[in-house]
């Protein structure tokens, strides 16, 4: 059964083990925040240790990837990261929470940004728009972490047997799945020489960059503050609260498999803007409205909204860096995921921050203002687009 495996189901097998390891840890942050004894403000100072580590990492790894091939990143990265998991479980205080996060989130921003460059060469194997479907795996992968949380936290198991489990079976099928994954030729490793191209000179890819910021910002927001929101706002248990955070993956995760007629249809463009505004949508409702359904409603809606963006964004990037043999793009997508992680790296202190001295309300209040700017921002990234081709 290995042996038949295609480098498009290993691909999707390692999004899936990301967003499990991500969702696991995620939907746990009310019980980390009472073990170690965090109150919203220091959480979300603790948080920042994951986004310091994936902003530092993700450039690095781009480096890497375009370099050597993405192959050898991912495989290390998908064996560490949920190997990680247990000792986020002995931290004891705020900083060493922090501290825990820094490593954790350095490994999960080099599966990201090397797991994007697998899809990218099979994508272009075999020239479908499947970028979406891959992210989905990541959203699957979510649900799974997220209810695997809801279930170790009714069982009351304790952090480190829930999280050992986990690290056992991510480092298991990372094993099984390993010949399998694809890798593009690094640039030692290429007869021709290729000039590199000066990203940092693009308005598109900084406009697509601030779509991708925007939206990890709202999808950070769902993903560490949806499970605290649910409990101490609308007055959920750790268990319900947990289940924010799952319909969110599940809505996201449905689109992005069903999505590709969707996507032909509409392009690119007007997708990422119709899907910012009904996250912006969701987020208000989820806040404005003071009941626990309209909470779970709210967040399903941002999930749907937000399915394509990273995705799309990330094909878009990839295109501008495409060498006429079919590779490259590497460099591209590490300036867009770097750019992207600023907005984990920025969301967690600001949620944190406001709602310590507002409420959790406001916070996310706030994180719905944001989503709505993907609308302008998509507009001005296609007339940029226009206008970089007619030149």
């Amino acid at each position: 059964m290995l042996e038949a495996m295609s480098p498009r189901l290993a691909t999707f097998v390692v999004f899936l083990l990301n967003g499990a390891v991500f969702g696991t840890w995620a939907s746990r942050v009310p019980a980390l925040a009472e073990q170690v004894g965090a109150e919203v403000g220091s959480l979300g100072l603790a948080l920042l240790g994951a986004s310091i580590g994936l902003a530092f990492t993700a450039p690095l790894a781009a480096r890497v990837c375009a370099l050597y091939g993405s192959r050898g990143v991912l495989i290390g990265s998908s064996l560490l990261s949920p190997l990680l998991l247990p000792v986020l479980a002995l931290s004891q205080s705020p900083l060493q929470l922090g501290l825990s996060l820094v490593a954790l989130g350095a490994s999960i921003a080099a599966m990201d940004v090397s797991m994007n460059m697998a899809a990218v060469v099979v994508v272009r194997a075999l020239q479908r728009p499947l970028m979406p479907q891959f992210h989905a795996g990541f959203s699957v992968g979510g649900l799974i972490g997220s209810l695997g949380s809801a279930a170790a936290a009714h069982a009351h198991w304790t952090l480190m047997k829930h999280f050992l489990l986990v690290a056992f079976a991510g480092a298991l099928v990372t094993a099984l799945i390993a010949k399998k994954i694809p890798g593009g030729v690094g640039e030692r490793y290429r007869e021709e020489v290729t000039e590199r191209a000066n990203v940092l000179k693009s308005p598109v890819l900084w406009l697509l960059a601030s779509i991708a910021l925007c939206s990890a910002i709202a999808e950070g927001a769902a993903a560490d503050w949806s499970a605290l929101f649910m409990v101490r706002e609308r007055g959920m248990s750790d268990a319900a609260g947990a289940y924010a955070y799952a319909g969110f993956s599940v809505t996201m995760g449905l689109a992005r498999w069903f999505g590709e007629p969707i996507q032909r249809r509409l392009g690119p463009h007007r997708l990422l803007a119709a899907g910012g505004g009904l996250a912006a949508t969701g987020l208000a409702l989820a806040v404005v409205v003071p009941l626990p359904v309209a909470g779970y409603v709210g967040f399903g809606l941002a999930g749907l909204g937000l399915a394509f963006s990273f995705p799309v964004v990330m094909d878009l990037a990839s295109e501008t860096g495409k060498r006429a043999d079919g590779s490259g793009g590497e460099r591209q997508l590490g300036l867009v995921t770097t750019i992207a992680y600023t907005g984990f790296l920025a969301g967690p202190p600001i949620v944190g921050g406001l709602a310590h001295v507002s409420s959790l309300v406001v916070s996310l209040g706030f994180v719905a203002l944001v989503t709505a700017l993907i609308i302008p921002t998509t507009l001005l990234a296609r007339r940029a687009a226009r206008q970089a081709a007619s030149v």
